[in-house]
């Protein structure tokens, strides 16, 4: 059974409700008058990710400058000074 408090009361004691929410393993709602606001859920780790497929989704995504110090982009192409 999921629990019920308002802004008010996870403010005094939030590291309390969320041990709890960690240890029962339940969703904790947080009110703001009376109204629901946010759900706080215990963390569900993922099953251990293939490593091949966390670099396959990182190809292509680098960035390579021959000359870290020198602007990405030549000062003609900033909107800023158009």
């Amino acid at each position: 059974m999921q629990q019920i408090v308002s802004k008010s009361q996870f403010k005094a004691q939030a590291l309390e409700y969320l041990r709890q929410v960690e240890k029962q393993k339940q969703p904790l709602i947080i009110t703001h008058a009376g109204k629901p606001v946010i759900e706080v859920t215990p963390y569900k780790a993922k099953e251990e990710a293939d490593p091949e497929a966390i670099l396959k989704s990182l190809r292509g995504t680098l960035v390579y400058y021959k000359d870290p110090n020198e602007p990405a982009i030549s000062p003609d192409e900033w909107e800023v000074l158009k």
